[in-house]
């Protein structure tokens, strides 16, 4: 790994609680296993979309988004938390719920329209952090873009990428400004990747391996214990 150290400090060393991994200019691309749980497919999230249809009732039946907290709002069953359960268990609370309101017999059903499993969360020196959903051929830059951009004093030479890769913490320290000179290519990014830009509060965990800001010739790559 070659590096340019700015201000006299030295480079970054492994220490107890990370491995820099040398001559590797590029963060690994995670796993099919680290990109979904398991069951995630399945099971219903917060921010998903729904279709709840009860039968004979069309004034019950809608589309309806899952809130933050992982909960929906209809009329007569009232808030139903919706997170963690498969669609034909939520039917099933429905129904137990309907039922208790004197609905005869509810028959309710429940499909996934859309979920935001896929996502990647930007936080720190950006305009807007927040979960962004992973498409086709999305970069480093492409997600500072969703984020509306870099804040006014945004450190660009002290952006980190967090991802999972077959079960290991790693993580890679990047220069937006360096990418943007061509001086390395724009890194690829994944579903489940967490990118914090400059100082923010979920970075400060990450002393051993932020307290530099070097002016990389080349990505840092590391495996977080």
């Amino acid at each position: 790994m070659v590096l340019s150290a700015c201000g006299g400090r030295k480079p970054l060393e492994s220490s107890s609680r990370l491995t820099v991994v040398s001559d590797s200019g590029t963060l690994p691309a995670p796993e099919r296993s680290d990109l979904t749980a398991s069951d995630r497919p399945s099971l219903i999230g917060p921010l998903d979309t729904i279709q709840v249809d009860v039968f004979n009732i069309p004034e019950l039946s809608r589309e309806m988004q899952v809130d933050a907290s992982g909960r929906i709002a209809m009329p007569l069953a009232g808030t139903i938390d919706a997170r963690g359960r498969t669609s034909a268990e939520l039917a099933d609370v429905i129904e137990a719920t309907l039922r208790g309101r004197y609905v005869r017999n509810p028959d309710v059903t429940v499909n996934i329209k859309s979920s935001v499993s896929q996502v990647v969360t930007i936080d720190g020196q950006v305009v807007e952090p927040g979960l962004y959903p992973v498409t086709n051929q999305m970069t480093l830059l492409r997600v500072i873009a969703s984020a509306k951009g870099l804040s006014e004093f945004a450190r660009q030479d002290d952006v980190v990428i967090l991802r999972t890769v077959d079960g290991r913490k790693m993580a890679g320290l990047y220069n937006v400004a360096a990418i943007r000179r061509g001086a390395y290519e724009d890194p690829a990014i994944y579903a489940n990747d967490v990118i914090l830009v400059g100082d923010s509060p979920q970075r400060r965990l990450f002393r051993d391996f932020v307290s530099l800001s070097p002016v990389l010739a080349a990505p840092l790559i590391a495996i977080l214990q």
